[in-house]
């Protein structure tokens, strides 16, 4: 299974965060998966795609050129895709993915997985889509979901295709059942 991780460039305040992002990675390469991700070396990216290395697992990036040129970019990796726009390598990342992760993170990760989400309501994935809710970080965001469906902005069924987990361990297994 190839398993999409949307997650932050910074690592955050609370170590518990990087813990989980180590994890998650090294869960995905004792499962024989392979990461695919942002291409990114810093923060929870750079942290999620070494742990994988670090397993022997496989790992595929994707980055903008521009990205690539302020010397974000893995170097150690698996595979590096290089694409022009954001646009294309969120579509690429979704082209790869079998199944999406959220883990940690800020605007990028909010409108990778909006994204993502966005196209799975309307039909156009079928992956399963997880939110790895570490340390209650998403909690805001589950409430805010939830708002949306209270007041008819968003379906219940909607609502119920998102999987939420608070370890990795139960976000890979219900990736797996769903998978």
């Amino acid at each position: 299974m190839n398993v999409c991780i949307f997650c932050g460039s910074a690592a955050g305040r609370d170590s518990v965060f990087a813990e989980a992002a180590r994890t998650t990675g090294h869960l995905i390469a004792a499962q024989q998966h392979t990461l695919i991700y942002g291409g990114g070396n810093i923060g929870l990216m750079g942290i999620v795609a070494d742990a994988v290395l670090q397993k022997g697992g496989s790992v595929i990036g994707v980055i903008p050129e521009f990205l690539l040129e302020k010397e974000v970019g893995h170097t150690g990796l698996t595979q590096l895709i290089v694409v022009k726009t954001m646009h294309e390598r969120k579509q690429k990342m979704a082209d790869l993915a079998d199944a999406f992760i959220m883990l940690p993170g800020g605007w990028g990760t909010l409108d990778e997985t909006a994204e993502i989400l966005t196209w799975k309501q309307l039909g156009l994935i079928r992956q399963p889509v997880a939110i790895l809710n570490s340390n209650g970080f998403y909690d805001p965001l589950i409430r805010q979901i939830d708002v949306m469906v209270e007041q008819g902005f968003l379906k219940p069924v909607y609502r119920d295709m998102i999987l939420i987990g608070q370890s990795p361990e139960e976000v890979l297994h219900q990736l797996t059942s769903e998978y």
